[in-house]
């Protein structure tokens, strides 16, 4: 065994046991959901962005850096700037409505606002495409195992599958707010020093910039490639309505950490996100042949700094993975628990089975990830069928619901069912420019919601009724 694979391996042994250890502390599922709605802005933020800086944000950017250079910061970059827009409009608004009544999920403001029906059918969709996002990440795992130890893939994503599902399981999102905290000062620090070593290794960042430019498009900034601000339609809506953070944002003490807490985080994803690229345009730099792009991150890790740095680079990549894996943990947990098995299976089930089935659910969860990330090899390719379905499914129905007076489940689902057939379609027939695949999907429910909302509002009217009625 190698010096980085043991301190790697002395590292997830800590933050395990800090999750066990606070795990602890659990004493039903208000805790375990929403941290008993204790969380400041330190706190808050230190969860967010560690849950929001994983596989995606480290080695899928550092993989687009390798190909499409600058880039690639709109990668990180759009989802800063979705987390912006949550911290000054939506994220306030829908914490208020979950303090006034109680909500512990995004189901349960699902339901609040449209009705039972509209939370099945986004549990049961979030749940197939959040499987993908949780195999992008242990699929980088297997990466770094692969790199650092000669180790076959699938080795590292069953071990990052047992270690988030360990700490995960024994506390929920208190849990997960601890060791996000001392995952997120490893992945800052880790970044921070490995970044201006390796640019040093590779000669320096006049000789990063040469090479850069003998690959055509590398240093621009606006698009290159499949990278470039066409990300803001992939990225940003996901990123405000997705169910881990909003219900991380549930779990807020005040409108003032709300705020604080995700303007912050917004803050340090735009800038988090010229790092990672920056490392894939070093690696083209020292390594100019890879056979997969993909690990250009481990690689540079490996090989472009000293030993003791690339450990902390590593376990910073480490954090990364496994700080957003146990958030996606908690979206199929929470998912399967309080909205499918308490409103539909078991409505009288007790606090302590709820707590037991999310705790099954997370298992479950871990193992599906697991088989799925052995069976689709592609980080980014996998984030992007996630964030899809996330943005055209979800975005319309909560931003809306937030709006309308006494919504409907019509317009939710017919909403819903509209973005996801007519991303398909885009997805099959291909195309180009700033209209995405999700951008048409977002733009059709829009329309679809508007045109049903609006006629259920005319029937009201011609027939005699004064308002309206949600079903």
């Amino acid at each position: 065994m190698n010096a980085t694979l043991a301190g790697l391996l002395i590292y997830v042994a800590l933050i395990t046991a800090v999750g066990l250890a606070i795990g602890r502390r659990v004493r039903g599922t208000g805790d375990f959901f929403v941290a008993g709605r204790a969380l400041g802005p330190v706190l808050l933020f230190a969860t967010l962005l560690a849950a929001n800086i994983g596989a995606g944000s480290t080695v899928g950017a550092a993989e687009l850096g390798y190909r499409n250079g600058l880039a690639a910061w709109w990668w990180v970059g759009a989802a800063g700037a979705g987390t912006l827009v949550l911290a000054l409009w939506i994220g306030p608004r829908i914490w208020r409505v979950a303090r006034d009544n109680s909500l512990l999920t995004v189901g349960d403001y699902l339901e609040y606002r449209y009705g039972p029906s509209v939370r099945a059918a986004i549990a049961i969709l979030l749940w197939i495409g959040t499987l993908a996002i949780l195999a992008a990440q242990l699929i980088a795992m297997g990466w770094i195992l692969e790199v650092v130890a000669g180790a076959p893939p699938w080795l590292g994503v069953v071990a990052g599958g047992v270690v988030m599902t360990i700490y995960f399981v024994a506390g929920g999102l208190l849990s997960s707010a601890w060791v996000n905290l001392v995952q997120l000062v490893v992945l800052v620090c880790g970044f921070l020093i490995a970044v201006p070593l390796a640019i040093h290794g590779a000669g320096g960042l006049p000789a990063v910039v040469e090479t850069a430019r003998t690959v055509p498009g590398h240093l621009g900034f606006m698009s290159n490639g499949d990278s470039g601000w066409m990300y803001l339609m992939l990225l940003a809506p996901a990123f405000i309505v997705s169910p881990g953070i909003l219900q991380k944002v549930f779990g807020a003490r005040d409108v003032r950490s709300v705020r604080l807490g995700l303007g912050a985080c917004a803050v340090a994803l735009m800038l988090f996100a010229l790092l990672p690229p920056l490392l894939g345009m070093v690696a083209r730099a020292v390594a100019p042949g890879l056979e997969n792009p993909g690990t250009a991150l481990p690689v540079i890790l490996t090989l472009g700094v000293p030993a003791w740095v690339g450990l902390l680079g590593l376990a910073a990549v480490l954090s990364a993975e496994i700080s957003s894996a146990d958030a996606i943990l908690f979206m199929l947990a929470t998912s399967l628990s309080r909205d499918l098995y308490k409103r539909f299976v078991n409505p009288s089930a007790s606090d302590r089975q709820v707590l037991r089935v999310a705790r099954g659910a997370a298992v479950v969860g871990g193992c599906g990830g697991v088989v799925l990330a052995v069976l689709l090899p592609s980080v980014v390719g996998n984030l992007t069928i996630f964030y899809s379905l996330l943005s055209v499914s979800l975005f319309v129905p909560v931003v809306a619901g937030l709006y309308s007076l006494k919504p409907a489940a019509g317009e939710a689902l017919a909403a819903a069912a509209a973005g996801v057939l007519v991303l398909l379609v885009a997805r099959s027939v291909g195309g180009g420019g700033w209209m995405v695949p999700p951008a048409w999907g977002l733009l059709a429910a829009a329309v679809v919601y508007g045109v049903f909302y609006g006629g259920r509002v005319a029937l009201q009217r011609r027939s005699g009724h004064t308002g309206e009625s949600g079903t």
